[in-house]
């Protein structure tokens, strides 16, 4: 294919925000609000579906076995759907995933099996793994560099939106007094399903990533796409954009194979790896392990009512979201190593002295949320930017592979093994098996804040192009 010069990565980043990046945000960004919705759902209906009236009688290893499952449909869902990603377009895919989670979101609220529930939620996640592959990688390349990480950790940290709106749903729902037991667990997931559907009515408005167009061939399409936007901000902002400082050269391609991809991250780029596996393993079992069971913890250890557990989350949910929110901006100013390795670090930290208190069987309900709040307002930024890394510090061609790869073996080790262990460690009902899982997670989550601190990529308000040069350019740039 032919090679070619563009200014396209330079010119979008020279946009200024307008309503047009809004537009990307709701119709990309709103998929973590779903994501959490149907974390915080099987979170609180944990203790409801283990009662023989639910319609479904699991007992309480087997709700940790289907977090797991969830969780490995993400997984695979990610590999899947990222080297289709990569392949066929960030649009085709963020269309497809999206519709597959609807389909099984809408599937689980007719189960009466165990095996039935366990393979809805295993498509469910499947369509979410993919789609953070799929829409991590179209945000960031669409996004104005100056801003990425503010954005990026703000769209990752909307996840706890939808945590606490399950909570709050949850708790009328699961009032037997308002609704049978069989059916008001049901009703959640069709919640999940009315938000998709309008997400999937904005999400068609977004345009196919340009970088990516422009790499595979179609730097006609791109140059269209890239001038319409700039248009619609001119006419928003009144006034004119300025030149674009830079350009690239590449040569075109119809795809990147795989085994150019694994080239490129265990040869390449190997030290950059080692950073992307530590802080996807540490934030994932921290978060998978201590969510898919923390309604079991509340029921089992302080006897909270199954109704009631949905409460204990809202405050946890809105700690998790103020982390990103208003630590966002630093990672774009003070920079990406300081505060990726900090707020991993502090959270780490944390979890240790919750852990002790916790021992001490000094803490009450209330105490242990607010705990969980401190610990989760660093641990959310941090795990945020996990996404943000991986995103950033690969080339162009294997962007949404990588964010998939990374999310899969992470998540897998992890994701799928802490709620599992969490699981069998709350149904010892024994205080000491819990709080070892606890220390197991803070010193995952330390570990991962050290391997950034010292090995991690500065980012910061870079070009993605300037951080990891295509591999189809002229004069790749090894790091």
């Amino acid at each position: 294919m032919p090679q070619i010069s563009t200014d396209i990565p330079a010119r979008l980043d020279r946009l200024p925000w307008a309503r047009w990046h809004w537009m990307v945000l709701v119709g990309l960004g709103t998929v973590w609000i779903l994501d959490g919705l149907e974390v915080t759902i099987v979170g609180v209906i944990g203790p409801r579906i283990t009662d023989s009236g639910s319609g479904l009688g699991l007992t309480d290893s087997e709700v940790g076995i289907a977090a797991g499952v969830y969780v490995a449909g993400a997984c695979l869902g990610a590999l899947f759907f990222g080297h289709l990603t990569d392949r066929f377009g960030r649009k085709k895919l963020f269309i497809a995933t999206l519709a597959l989670y609807l389909a099984a979101t809408v599937a689980t609220a007719f189960s009466h099996d165990a095996w039935y529930f366990f393979l809805c939620r295993f498509f469910t996640g499947s369509g979410i793994g993919g789609e953070y592959a799929a829409i991590n990688s179209a945000i960031d390349e669409l996004i104005p560099a100056r801003v990425r990480g503010t954005v990026d950790l703000v769209v990752n940290g909307s996840f706890w939106l939808g945590t606490a709106l399950g909570a709050l749903v949850a708790i009328p729902a699961l009032n037997t007094a308002l609704f049978p037991a069989d059916l008001g667990w049901r009703l959640l997931f069709g919640l999940g399903a009315v938000l998709g559907v309008g997400i999937l009515l904005v999400r068609r408005l977004v345009p196919e990533s340009p970088r990516w167009l422009f790499i595979h061939g179609r730097d006609r399409e791109a140059e269209d796409i890239v001038s319409g936007i700039e248009r619609l901000v001119r006419e928003e902002s009144g006034r004119d954009l300025g030149p674009a400082r830079g350009s690239i050269t590449i040569k075109q391609r119809e795809h990147t194979p795989l085994t150019e991809v694994a080239a490129t991250l265990l040869r390449r780029y190997p030290k950059r790896t080692t950073v992307g596996l530590a802080l996807f393993v540490g934030q994932a079992f921290l978060y998978n392990s201590i969510f898919f069971t923390y309604a079991l913890v509340l029921s089992t250890f302080f006897k909270v009512p199954d109704s009631g557990t949905a409460w204990y989350l809202i405050p946890i949910a809105v700690g998790n979201f103020l982390g990103p929110v208003l630590l966002g901006r630093f990672f774009d100013t003070v920079g990406r190593r300081v505060m990726i390795g900090g707020t991993y670090v502090l959270a780490g930290l944390l979890l240790i002295g919750t852990a002790l208190l916790f021992d001490a069987h000094v803490l009450s309900p209330v105490t242990l949320t607010a705990c969980w709040m401190a610990v989760f307002f660093f641990a959310s930024a941090g795990a945020s930017s996990a996404y943000l890394t991986v995103s950033e510090i690969f080339p162009m061609e294997t962007r949404a592979l990588a964010i998939a790869l990374f999310y899969a073996v992470g998540t897998g080790l992890g994701g799928i093994i802490g709620p599992v262990l969490f699981g069998r460690l709350v149904e010892s009902q024994n205080v000491g098996n819990v709080v070892l899982g606890y220390v197991v997670g803070a010193v995952l989550m330390i570990a991962a804040g050290l391997v950034e601190w010292f090995m991690g990529v500065e980012a910061a308000r870079r070009s993605l192009e300037d951080i990891a040069q295509p591999l189809s350019a002229q004069e790749p740039q090894p790091a």
